[in-house]
């Protein structure tokens, strides 16, 4: 098999698997149509296979189709950090760590780890956002970030994965609340009671709703706050339940007036992992901050 084709090539073909569209693909390329479809017969014909099904609504992916576009998307990332690191190295600037948490990690482990590891690394930088463990799987093994502090759980076998820490879920209730003396219980046993919770973007958010849909309920939230103090203070005032990490609902009980509830439910009993798709393959700025949290692990 002769593999003749380009990195424009690759760049088209994950623009026209993202518009499902050949026309408005090479559009986003600035290509002329004929052109793009000269390339994309082309890639098709250098791999002996068929990549697109074309119809009147568009195209759509084969299965070959769909292996190509996640190894597209791992080649472009590659190039672009290629050239990133490079032009940083070119101009003295910094280079960039794409690097993606849930809401736990992000908010009661990763703040000071992060600032310790920035001040002793002037050079580099660190991109961080917030998503829920499955989704930060799929942005490691498309390679859309470097690295990711996930729910193990949630991760497949082809990604490499580093222990972290526990990350249990707990409830939390008013000290005079009727749950408030129970070393713990069944999610199904609160799903009707009222709820303070995170906002809606946050990943534990999405976690937990999604859980109480599995047991039919839809949970009722009576507030939605930014951070775990502002719930803890909403729920010592007894305007609700709410679900949190372990480790931060009980930083806020020895503050607040709350107790903490274990639950029994299985989803509740989390691991952390330090997940690459390949810790070897790591830029070496990446690398260098898995060594740190490695390191740094509770």
């Amino acid at each position: 098999m002769s593999l003749r084709f380009d990195l424009v090539d690759l760049q088209l073909f994950i623009a026209v698997a993202e518009t499902r569209s050949i026309t408005n693909g090479a559009q986003r390329l600035h290509l002329a149509l004929a052109s793009a479809s000269e390339r994309i017969k082309g890639l098709e014909q250098a791999l002996g296979v068929v990549l697109l099904v074309r119809g009147r609504r568009g195209v759509e992916l084969t299965p070959a189709g769909e292996s190509l576009l996640d190894h597209a998307r791992i080649v472009i990332h590659n190039v672009e950090t290629l050239r990133g690191d490079l032009l940083a190295f070119a101009r003295g600037v910094k280079a960039t760590v794409r690097f993606l948490a849930n809401t736990s990690g992000l908010s009661e482990y990763l703040p000071k780890t992060l600032a310790a590891f920035l001040g002793q690394h002037p050079h580099i930088s660190i991109d961080v956002e917030e998503r829920e463990s499955g989704d930060i799987a799929h942005a490691i093994l498309t390679g859309a970030a470097d690295l990711g502090l996930a729910a193990e759980h949630a991760l497949p076998d082809n990604i490499e994965r580093i222990p972290f820490s526990e990350d249990r879920l707990v409830l939390v209730t008013a000290r005079g609340d009727e749950l408030a003396g129970r070393r713990q219980v069944d999610f199904s046993e609160v799903v009707e009671r009222d709820f303070v919770g995170l906002i809606t973007s946050s990943a534990l958010h999405a976690h937990v709703t999604g859980h109480a849909a599995r047991l039919g309920a839809r949970l009722r939230f009576r507030a939605r706050m930014n951070n775990f103090d502002a719930i803890g203070e909403m729920v010592a005032a007894g305007i609700g339940v709410a679900v949190m990490p372990e480790v931060a609902a009980k930083r806020c009980a020895r503050a607040m007036k709350i107790n903490v509830v274990r639950i029994r439910d299985p989803w509740a009993n989390r691991r952390l992992a330090i997940c690459a798709r390949s810790f070897k393959a790591l830029p070496r700025p990446a690398k260098q901050l898995a060594d740190h949290l490695r390191a740094a692990a509770p």
